[in-house]
C-alpha cells in the first residue's frame, strides 16, 4: 500500500515501562526473523549485503525513535548480527532485550547468558527475559532454591543485567501465577484484536506495575501483512496493520509493540500507523463495530456468543484434538476470510511443543471418531456441530504440516 508524507516527522512517543521507570518507544524493533538463518551460523557464512540491510533498518528505526531492540539466544543468527550492527550504529538510548529459556541445569542456563552477551557484543543486557515460561516446570526451574533466577541476580549485583521480565505462551492461569510472584519487572505475551483471552493477564500486570510488551501483532496478530481482500475491505481506511497497532496501542496498559522488518521499508506502516494516533479511538471504533458486525452476520449471535462453553482442553481429547484452538480459528475463516493465518496455525498444531500445544483435526475420522469426540463435547451446546466443523477445517486446512522456525 501507499505509505503517506506523515511519517517523515515521526517522532515514536513512549510510555512508562511499569516499574523499571524505562520510557519505553510504542513501538520495539522485534528480532525473531531479523537474521539470515535459523541455525547458529559460523560468522564466515554471514552474507554483507544482509548485513547491510539489517544495519539500514535498525537505523531508520533509530532514526524515527525506536530505541528497543529485543531478539533471543534461539534466534539463530539474530544475536550475532545484531552485536555487529549495534557496534556501528551510535544509539546512546538504545534499550536492549535477550530472551533465554529456562532451564533444569542453572549452569546451562548461565553459559546461554555468557553467550548472548558475547554475541551482543555489549556490557550489560537492558532487559532479560525468561524465554517462554509456558508450563508450571518452566517458572519451577527459575524460581526455586539454586534455580536460574539466582544466576539473574547475580548478573544484576555485577551490573551486567538491568531489569528481569519473561515471555510466555502459556495458559492464563499460569500467566497470571508468574505475574504474582512479583519477582518480574515485565511480561512479554500475546493480546491483538484477534485474541484477548490474556486481558487478565494485562490487568494482573498492571496492577503489579509491570511493564507489558505485546509479541508479534503482525504476523501473530493475524498474519495482517498478508491480508484477505474481505479483511482491507472492512479495516478502511487503514490497513489491518495500522488497524491492529491502533487496537493495542489504544489500550494505555499496554506499553510496547514488537514490529520486525526484513528491510528499511517494513517499519513505515506501522509509522503511518503512530501519525494516526490523535484519532485512534474514532478510527478503531468504527472499524471494530464493523468487523463485529461481519462475525455475527457470518456466524450468528448464538454461535458467536456460546462457541467457546464447555470445551475440553486439549489434554482432555482424543488424539489431542485442540477444539478451543481449531473452533477460533474457523471463526477467523468463517468472519473474515484469514486463510492465510488459520493455516498456518492449523499445520503447526500437533509440531508446536509447548508453544502451540495440541493437534489438529487431521485424526478425525481416522484414529478418532465422531463419537469419541462428543464423549468429550458433552458440555457443549455444539456438541452435535462440532465434529462437521472440524471436518471442514481439516479438508480445507489439512495435509500440510509445519515445524516451529525453531525450537528449545
Amino acid at each position: 500500500m501507499a505509505i503517506n508524507s506523515d511519517i517523515k516527522n515521526i517522532e515514536i512517543p513512549r510510555r512508562r515501562f511499569g516499574r523499571t521507570e524505562i520510557q519505553m518507544p510504542i513501538l520495539s524493533l522485534g528480532g525473531m526473523r531479523f537474521q539470515q538463518s535459523w541455525k547458529d551460523l559460523d560468522p564466515k557464512e554471514i552474507n554483507k549485503q544482509q548485513q547491510n540491510i539489517l544495519e539500514k533498518t535498525i537505523k531508520h528505526a533509530v532514526q524515527k525513535g525506536m530505541h528497543h531492540i529485543e531478539t533471543a539466544r534461539h534466534y539463530g543468527t539474530s544475536e550475532r548480527q545484531i552485536g555487529w550492527a549495534l557496534g556501528q550504529i551510535n544509539d546512546p538510548k538504545r534499550i536492549l532485550q535477550t530472551k533465554i529459556p529456562p532451564n533444569n541445569d542453572p549452569s546451562i542456563f548461565e553459559k546461554e547468558l555468557e553467550l548472548s552477551l558475547r554475541r551482543l557484543g555489549v556490557d550489560k543486557i537492558d532487559l532479560l527475559a525468561i524465554h517462554g515460561i509456558n508450563l508450571p516446570e518452566h517458572l519451577d526451574m527459575t524460581i526455586r532454591p539454586n534455580g536460574c533466577l539466582e544466576i539473574i541476580r547475580r548478573w544484576q549485583k555485577d551490573g551486567l543485567v538491568g531489569h528481569i521480565g519473561f515471555s510466555t505462551h502459556a495458559k492464563i492461569d499460569l500467566i497470571i501465577k508468574t505475574i504474582e510472584t512479583g519477582i518480574f519487572d515485565y511480561v512479554n505475551l500475546h493480546w491483538y484484536f484477534i485474541r484477548q483471552e490474556n486481558e487478565k493477564a494485562i490487568q494482573a500486570a498492571n496492577e503489579n506495575d509491570m511493564g507489558v510488551f505485546i509479541i508479534s501483532p503482525t504476523d501473530k496478530g493475524g498474519h495482517l501483512h498478508t491480508p484477505s481482500i474481505k479483511l482491507l475491505e472492512l479495516c478502511r481506511p487503514l490497513h489491518p496493520i495500522e488497524f491492529n497497532d491502533l487496537f493495542c496501542l489504544s489500550d494505555k496498559r499496554i506499553h510496547t509493540l514488537s514490529v520486525g522488518a526484513s528491510k528499511p521499508e517494513d517499519l513505515d506502516i506501522h509509522l503511518q500507523a503512530i501519525s494516526k494516533m490523535d484519532d485512534m479511538h474514532t478510527l478503531t471504533n468504527a472499524i471494530e463495530n464493523r468487523l463485529r458486525n461481519a462475525s455475527y452476520k457470518s456466524l450468528g449471535e448464538s454461535w458467536l456468543t456460546t462457541w467457546d462453553v464447555g470445551l475440553p482442553s486439549w489434554e482432555e481429547t482424543p488424539g489431542d484434538i485442540n477444539i478451543p484452538v481449531l473452533l477460533w480459528l474457523n471463526n477467523l475463516l468463517e468472519a473474515w476470510d484469514m486463510e492465510s493465518f488459520a493455516k498456518d496455525r492449523y499445520g503447526l498444531l500437533g509440531r508446536g511443543g509447548h508453544w502451540f500445544p495440541g493437534a489438529n483435526a487431521d485424526c478425525l475420522d481416522c484414529e478418532v471418531s465422531e463419537d469419541d469426540l462428543k464423549r468429550v463435547l458433552i458440555n457443549s451446546p455444539w456438541k452435535s456441530e462440532i465434529p462437521f466443523v472440524l471436518r471442514k477445517l481439516k479438508d480445507r486446512l489439512g495435509g500440510e504440516r509445519r515445524d516451529r522456525l525453531w525450537g528449545i
